[in-house]
């Protein structure tokens, strides 16, 4: 996404998608579904997704019926998801590359 905005710029830094909105930002991009959940990532410098229990928090107390874990129960459930997420690092996760492609075919850094 934010390879097409920077270095292509095939797309504008804000726009609709279907039923979500998006925006640039910084290192990363803010989806908001037309229901109000947010998702927002940010990616590494080589063009990762990535994430921290801000922005799952984020995402939590964006659902239509918003859940607020604490953060152990933000890093219970990353733990849980082992090994298809990894910390690449401290307090920053991505989906694990070798796993991603193997499961579906896609890099995690293409989405």
């Amino acid at each position: 996404m934010l390879s097409l905005v920077r270095a292509c710029r095939i797309i504008s830094r804000s726009d609709e998608i279907d039923t979500y909105s998006y925006q640039v930002h910084g290192a990363g991009c803010l989806f908001i579904k037309d229901n109000g959940t947010r998702i927002d990532m940010d990616s590494a410098s080589d063009g990762t997704e990535i994430f921290d229990f801000w922005r799952l928090r984020c995402y939590g107390l964006s659902l239509p019926e918003p859940h607020d874990p604490t953060e152990q129960d933000l890093r219970s459930a990353v733990e849980s998801l082992k090994p298809l997420l990894i910390e690449v690092r401290p307090g920053w996760f991505s989906v694990a590359e070798s796993k991603a492609s193997a499961d579906t075919g896609v890099s995690a850094g293409s989405w």
